[in-house]
């Protein structure tokens, strides 16, 4: 299942941002309640930080396989988002639960936003190939 871009902020078609991808394999299905329930308080987080532009979640529970994807204006942005309550403490919660994440960073211009799942999956396969 795919939850839908989520615009946040104006994006300037001529501008150059930060893009992010993430992916966040759980080790157990059991942690699946505790994984979506960990993203309504995220999500708030997100609608109120300064520099997102927009983000997606895409999930494949049966797989135990999650991914996210956002925009924003720098990595100063990002960093202060990632290190503050409660993104901070749900990634100490679910960090070993997880199997390997990987997180994925690129500069995308402005005309090349909201992003899209089929570019960032594409982009995640190119960096994993030796």
């Amino acid at each position: 299942m795919d939850m839908p871009w989520k615009k946040i902020a104006p994006v300037n078609p001529n501008g150059e941002y930060l893009a992010l991808l993430t992916y966040l394999p759980l080790k157990k299905h059991r942690t699946i309640p505790r994984f979506f329930w960990s993203t309504f308080a995220i999500q708030k987080q997100l609608a109120g930080s300064a520099g997102i532009l927009g983000y997606a979640l895409r999930a494949r529970p049966l797989e135990k396989n999650f991914w996210t994807m956002s925009a924003w204006l720098d990595e100063k942005c990002l960093m202060d988002f990632a290190l503050r309550i409660p993104h901070s403490q749900v990634m100490k919660v679910l960090a070993p639960l997880m199997s390997s994440t990987k997180f994925i960073r690129w500069k995308v211009a402005g005309s090349d936003v909201p992003l899209r799942w089929s570019v960032a999956l594409e982009r995640a396969k190119r960096e994993a190939q030796p």
